[in-house]
């Protein structure tokens, strides 16, 4: 007669080998898990600060293609002082400012005709008046007034001769409205839109015309300068417009707009006409082991 056994349990083997390999699992699985979550949250933020700081240098970028070159500026918002960009070769973490004066481009392109043509008809220009063929001074004022919000219009703008001599004091920046035409390398211009002759420019500094201006046949026109300053306390990067520095105004003056909030750096430099801009986002990590800032750069260059 057999008997047969039934077994309810493990041997004390079985058991030694299941506790060896729990305690294996328990030590290289919670590392495991560990590192992936660490691996995860740094891609999350890099692709976070990847997409803020593109924007940010995509923002800054665009508007730079429409600067007048010779205009753009470096300067400290410690003490107000400013140098023309290509004057000093690097970076200079000093300088938390950009500045520039900047080209209608909205009323360049127009609907379907320039709104101003960008040309002076030398032959029917004078001291007192400047003849701009083919320019539209009533649409180009309601133009501006809208995009001003009704700040500013067609008698706030000036023109900037294309090949005239420049010099960094001549666009307003030091704060003081310009009361001259002869030594300004920007012309604060005014016209009638009502006026039969629409395409006619006049000096808008009262009791000052066009003499002794060497007067060139091609011009750009604006009617608003443009800032970037870089907050080193609040990391913050704010964007300036709607001001002229011909009149006396400073980007305070203006109106604002936080481009992005986070910025460690920004940093811009000249390589002759050409503009490198560089914007660093950061970001706060806490992962048990690894604690402090982490932050990303991009660079663009504008031509």
């Amino acid at each position: 007669m057999r008997y047969k056994t039934n077994r309810l349990g493990f041997t004390l083997l079985e058991l030694i080998f299941v506790i060896a390999i729990i305690g294996i699992l328990g030590k290289f699985g919670a590392s495991f898990l560990a590192q992936s979550y660490s691996d995860f949250l740094y891609s999350k933020i890099n692709n976070s600060l990847q997409a803020k700081s593109e924007m940010a240098v995509e923002f800054i970028s665009k508007r730079l293609q429409f600067r007048i070159k010779d205009s753009i500026i470096r300067r400290k918002s410690s003490d107000n002082s400013f140098v023309a960009l290509r004057d000093i070769n690097n970076y200079g973490s000093d300088y938390n400012i950009l500045e520039w004066i900047g080209s209608d481009s909205d009323g360049f392109r127009g609907e379907s005709l320039p709104l101003w043509s960008g040309v002076i008809d030398l032959d029917d220009s004078n001291s007192s008046t400047l003849k701009s063929p083919e320019t539209n001074s009533t649409a180009l004022n309601n133009l501006i007034k809208t995009l001003s919000y009704d700040e500013s219009d067609i008698n706030d703008s000036a023109i900037y001769f294309i090949g005239s001599d420049t010099n960094i004091d001549g666009y307003g920046w030091d704060g003081v409205a310009l009361s001259e035409q002869n030594s300004s390398v920007i012309h604060p211009i005014s016209s009638t839109p009502s006026d039969n002759n629409s395409s006619n420019f006049k000096s808008s500094i009262a009791g000052v015309d066009f003499s002794g201006v060497d007067i060139y046949e091609y011009y750009k026109l604006s009617w608003s300068a443009y800032a970037i300053e870089h907050n080193a306390t609040t990391n913050q990067l704010t964007f300036y417009y709607n001001y002229q520095p011909w009149a006396g105004e400073s980007f305070r003056d203006g109106k604002s707009a936080i481009i992005m909030e986070d910025i460690s750096t920004f940093r811009f430099k000249s390589v002759g006409s050409i503009v490198k801009i560089q914007v660093c986002v950061k970001s706060d990590i806490i992962d048990g082991e690894n604690e402090g800032d982490y932050s990303l750069c991009k660079e663009k260059t504008i031509f």
